[in-house]
């Protein structure tokens, strides 16, 4: 009998925010995999450890996914990091794959978890806390109330351009490596006094801005910038 893989979110920084469903898979899982990126590298693990200390004694299997924009390159390491999970778990070993937030949004796992299927082997998604909703927490603010749509945007890709024109909050995950584009953005838009932004939320040297003209640098990988719509911001 073939071993299950799980997506585990860990939530977004502090380990107090990870679902007592995600650290009960990571205890009964034989093998815990983590993406080597580069940036980001080991958060999630971090969280999990803080929240689930027995994890030290389980296998640690890093998966190489580097962090580029060549689709072909990535698809060839996405294959080769299924791979080595799924040897787990046709001996019967149940795998848990860390990823920060929520498994579902803006995660590496939907790519694991698709092929893994596809190999005709289980995979499963664990919830976990958003990094947004710990933003807005942190911020001390509803993102949406009544009707206001809600509007989550990568902010690398040009798209969150023509996002920020639309009625509503918009989030931008993932800010920092274009928050001098994003800000440039913001002011032509008269929109920097209602943008708010979180760095590092819930980890160490977490920062909270409640005016985007108050930040000076945004390089942080974990920036998370909200921006309410004039009558929400009131």
């Amino acid at each position: 009998m073939s071993g299950t893989l799980y997506g585990v979110g860990v939530g977004p920084g502090d380990p107090e925010l990870m679902t007592m469903q995600a650290a009960r898979i990571i205890r009964k899982c034989a093998v815990v995999a983590v993406p080597k990126t580069g940036d980001g590298d080991g958060a999630a693990l971090r969280i999990a450890k803080g929240a689930v200390p027995e994890l030290e004694r389980k296998e640690l299997l890093q998966l190489y996914i580097p962090m580029t924009r060549d689709r072909v390159a990535l698809a060839g390491y996405y294959d080769r990091a299924a791979e080595q999970i799924a040897e787990r778990l046709r001996r019967g070993e149940d795998v848990a794959f860390l990823t920060l937030g929520d498994s579902t949004i803006y995660s590496t796992y939907a790519y694991l978890h698709r092929r893994i299927e596809r190999m005709g082997l289980p995979a499963q998604y664990v919830a976990g806390v958003p990094s947004f909703c710990a933003a807005a927490a942190r911020l001390n603010q509803s993102l949406v109330e009544g009707a206001q749509p809600l509007h989550i945007l990568p902010a690398s890709y040009r798209g969150a351009d023509e996002g920020l024109d639309l009625a509503g909050t918009k989030v931008l995950m993932k800010a920092g490596k274009s928050f001098e584009r994003v800000k440039h953005l913001l002011g032509s838009r008269a929109m920097l006094g209602r943008a708010r932004m979180v760095q590092k939320c819930g980890m160490d040297g977490e920062r909270v801005y409640h005016n985007l003209e108050d930040a000076e640098d945004g390089s942080s990988y974990f920036s998370i910038i909200v921006v309410q719509d004039e009558e929400e911001a009131e």
